[in-house]
């Protein structure tokens, strides 16, 4: 029998089987469909939410990788019960319409195919739970080490250090886990890893920048040159440093704006908060002030705002007055800098120009600023009526007036 006789035997038979139904069955069979295919349904998103709130739960800090995570294994998990609702409900749906599909397990394709199932469902479960144990295993030791740790530089380098552990070992948990599936398939994976060596050295010539991103990311992290929390910037672009992956860095500007940049492209990086910072002072007075006066009051602003508790411990030096930097055209430009804990100096400068605001008004002194003056003429006073243009006196008294031929001399018109 060929294959298309075995298909239209098979439609032979399932035609006389549903026709063999009264119309009372064939309702009784509908409603029944409906229910158990809304049962499966309903388990695949009742599943989900269960998830999602127990995923909410797992130990960590409140953060956006929980809710990341969280929402990760929600939808995994109604993937699953989804599938296994779905397989349930084919199983029942075929049995009320009298088609027993049990039986078909029984056979040798049928149990090889189970158990192939059976076997990749729990590779997948199990390939899941690891993920998600290094993951919460690495993020927990980082936190320890940075808690014990007494240096701020060193915390941060080790939230750096976190997320790149994290995705190491997860992108090796997907390639064993990949590998077992389709050794699970009966696919060979010797061939597969002799080819995957040949791939991997042209991509090594063909994907040149990821590798330089790779390495450039590595000793940037290592060197300690910049950290997760650092303000920084690259090119015309700078920000605080909320994430650094494998291969990009990723800044968030004041307005929210978010940056991402390889590392091959970061070839020039300044870090405005590496180990400690300055804010420096550029104030202007007028050209009429007393400059010792000045720079005295300066001082004296610098000093109180460091014996202030609420800013002591920001500060780490006094403050250092380098005295007149420029003569500006409105006024002259005095120079100062405070030294401060990292992420600090804007803080500390913004409560002194406060006070140094309040310190000059209190002298009765005024900061230069720049005055433009219209002088509008009034159209009504006799000085600006027309005048009628003078006569021209040429240079040589009039003599050339009457001469024939060539060109006329140079002449000046006088007022």
């Amino acid at each position: 029998m060929t294959a298309s006789e075995r298909i239209l035997a098979a439609l032979t038979g399932l035609l006389s089987h549903f026709a063999k139904l009264s119309a009372l069955a064939w309702a009784l069979n509908l409603a029944l469909t409906l229910v158990v295919v809304g049962l499966a349904i309903g388990a695949g998103g009742l599943a989900k939410r269960i998830a999602r709130v127990g995923a909410h739960r797992l130990p960590g800090p409140a953060d956006a990788e929980l809710t990341v995570r969280a929402n990760r294994l929600a939808r995994l998990a109604g993937w699953i019960v989804q599938a296994l609702a779905s397989l349930a409900a084919v199983l029942v749906v075929a049995d009320i319409w009298g088609f027993n599909l049990l039986t078909w397990t029984a056979t040798p394709l049928g149990a090889r195919m189970l158990a192939g199932v059976v076997r990749l469902g729990l590779l997948l479960v199990a390939t899941v739970a690891v993920f998600e144990l290094v993951s919460l295993a690495i993020g927990r030791s980082m936190e320890g080490f940075a808690d014990h740790s007494a240096e701020p530089r060193r915390r941060a380098q080790l939230a750096t250090l976190a997320p790149l552990l994290r995705g190491v070992a997860q992108t090796a948990i997907v390639i064993v886990a990949i590998l077992m599936a389709l050794s699970e398939l009966g696919v060979k994976i010797g061939p597969l890893l002799a080819g995957a060596g040949v791939v991997g050295v042209a991509l090594g010539f063909g994907a040149q920048t990821l590798v330089k991103d790779f390495l450039t990311g590595i000793f940037l992290i290592v060197e300690d040159i910049v950290s997760v929390g650092d303000i920084i910037r690259i090119g015309d672009s700078g920000g605080l440093v909320e994430q650094m992956t494998l291969r990009t860095i990723r800044l968030r500007d004041f307005d929210g704006t978010v940056h991402v940049f390889p590392y091959s492209e970061a070839q020039v990086l300044h870090n405005l908060t590496k180990s400690f910072s300055y804010y420096v002072f550029d104030l202007q007075v007028s050209y009429g002030s007393d400059l010792d006066a000045a720079l005295a009051i300066m001082k004296r602003v610098g000093a109180r705002l460091k014996s202030d508790p609420d800013f002591a411990d920001k500060i780490l030096e006094p403050i250092e007055v380098v005295g007149v930097d420029s003569l500006a055209d409105s006024g002259v430009v005095l120079k100062a800098r405070i030294k401060t804990q990292p992420l600090q100096q804007w803080n500390v400068g913004r409560e002194y120009n406060r006070r140094i605001k309040l310190a000059f008004d209190e002298a009765g002194w005024r900061f230069p600023s720049r005055t433009c003056r219209w002088c509008c003429p009034n159209v009504r006073s006799r000085s600006w009526r027309a005048r009628p243009p003078r006569p021209v006196e040429p240079l040589d008294g009039g003599r050339s007036r009457g001469s024939t031929g060539g060109a006329r001399p140079f002449s000046i018109r006088r007022y």
